[in-house]
């Protein structure tokens, strides 16, 4: 028996998924990334560092990252790395953490 081919998506489905991608983009915005961000992590079999990107924020919390060969893992904030600016302007490795604290912008008055 052959598989059933797959239906063209709805104009409604095609705009939940476009509402989940916004929302999804908004979410990752509050804590100081973006989609598609360069992130390193170790796996915890390697102790090499693994570069990946991030795709989404799941309900748990954890950060879906998808690694070099396409696979997707979701890891906690404090196990993955992003480059930001350092003391003197040079990028450098930071925990997302610390990222996602020290980006917010504080009022002055």
């Amino acid at each position: 028996m052959p598989p059933k081919a797959s239906a063209p998506k709805s104009a409604a489905a095609k705009a939940a998924a476009q509402k989940s991608g916004d929302e999804q983009s908004a979410i990752l915005r509050s804590i100081g990334l973006s989609a598609g961000e360069e992130v390193r992590f170790r796996r915890a079999d390697r102790g090499r560092w693994q570069l990946g990107r991030i795709s989404c924020v799941e309900r748990d919390g954890s950060i879906t990252v998808h690694d070099a060969h396409g696979a997707a893992r979701s890891l906690r904030p404090d196990r993955l790395e992003v480059k930001r600016p350092g003391k003197r302007r040079k990028l450098t490795w930071q925990v997302v953490t610390g990222v996602a604290v020290t980006l917010e912008q504080l009022t002055l008055f």
